[in-house]
């Protein structure tokens, strides 16, 4: 078996079945299986998808085990030497996994990825660089990001990703949308970690998988992602893209980006991060309110929805002693 295609679903059957009939008309050189790992959808996803691709190898979690878990029990039960982790809103173009484990099986790299385009085929973000101390989750915090971002420029830092790869890109990591790694470097870098609920794992994984290898984006092989759907379905919102820090999807993504910092830098890179969120809270009121009466306009206009960012800070600081601890927990919102 050349590649195992592993697929985490959440009432996502619709995306599901586009993506497998993508993948089996694309995929027509390389023998390969597809393991769909259900995390208790507890809707028809099982019949609606296994009637219509019986092939499908179908694996229940039980309960809503999230990216990282679901993943795992996936890549325990494969066959393929190489393994592909795949969102279910993605499309397979022009014989993108042919070529991808073509190149992937004759090279030295440890993990690898496509390009990824959006529906209308611009280019998405698909390899990344680290940045010391994950300061990138800084970016989108109102008014302090900016300034940031800003800062950033002017100073001439490394912009902290790819957004068009080359015909190979080496990058620090790779989109979980569409990560590639072979059997060899999971047996040395081990699997994901399962602490991780939903975002960022990719990014710890990628951290150790590094040490095994270098990391490429095939630039001139192409997969569309549906950015945000698959993940919109567990949160039950439209929100698309990183920068939403107000909702419950939001405090979910601050609570992996900092759990991540913990696991990758250590815990006064955790600090530094959770101490800029904090000091970007009374900014925020602050700098909405000049803002808004400047135009004039209601100056409390903004404060609600800066009360919700509040309200995510404070709940992260209350998760702040078990983060430090870096025991085995599920950082689960839902």
């Amino acid at each position: 078996m050349d590649l195992s295609i592993i697929i985490v679903n959440y009432k996502s059957a619709a995306l599901i079945l586009d993506c497998i009939q993508s993948i089996i008309q694309q995929t027509t050189a390389i023998s390969y299986e597809i393991i769909v790992v259900d995390n208790d959808s507890q809707d028809n996803s099982e019949q609606v998808i296994l009637q219509q691709y019986p092939q499908v190898r179908w694996l229940q979690m039980g309960y809503n085990a999230g990216f990282s878990r679901g993943n795992n029990a996936g890549l325990r039960i494969a066959h393929g030497d190489m393994l592909l982790l795949l969102n279910p809103d993605t499309i397979v173009l022009d014989h993108a996994l042919d070529g991808c484990v073509s190149r992937f099986r004759a090279s030295d790299y440890a993990a690898c990825a496509v390009q990824l385009l959006n529906p209308d085929g611009s280019p998405q973000i698909t390899g990344n660089y680290f940045m010391k101390g994950g300061l990138n989750h800084l970016l989108p915090l109102p008014y302090w990001g900016g300034f940031l971002r800003w800062l950033g420029y002017a100073l001439q830092t490394k912009v902290p990703n790819v957004r068009v790869a080359e015909t190979e890109q080496v990058v620090d990591w790779i989109n979980g949308a569409y990560l590639m790694v072979k059997k060899s470097t999971v047996e040395k870098a081990g699997l994901m970690d399962e602490d991780f609920f939903l975002y960022a794992e990719e990014t710890e994984w990628c951290s150790r998988i590094k040490k095994v290898g270098q990391l490429v984006v095939y630039g001139d092989l192409h997969v569309i992602h549906l950015q945000g759907e698959s993940a919109n379905a567990a949160f039950e919102t439209n929100d698309k893209g990183y920068y939403d820090l107000y909702s419950r999807k939001g405090f979910q993504l601050m609570l992996s980006n900092h759990l991540r910092v913990r696991k990758q830098y250590g815990v006064l890179w955790f600090f530094i991060l959770l101490f800029n969120y904090t000091f970007a809270v009374p900014v925020a009121f602050i700098c909405s309110f000049i803002a808004n009466a400047a135009r004039l306009r209601n100056p409390f206009k903004l404060w609600p929805k800066t009360g919700q960012l509040a309200g995510n800070v404070g709940r992260l600081w209350a998760m702040a002693p078990t983060i430090i601890r870096n025991k085995p927990h599920f950082y689960k919102v839902l």
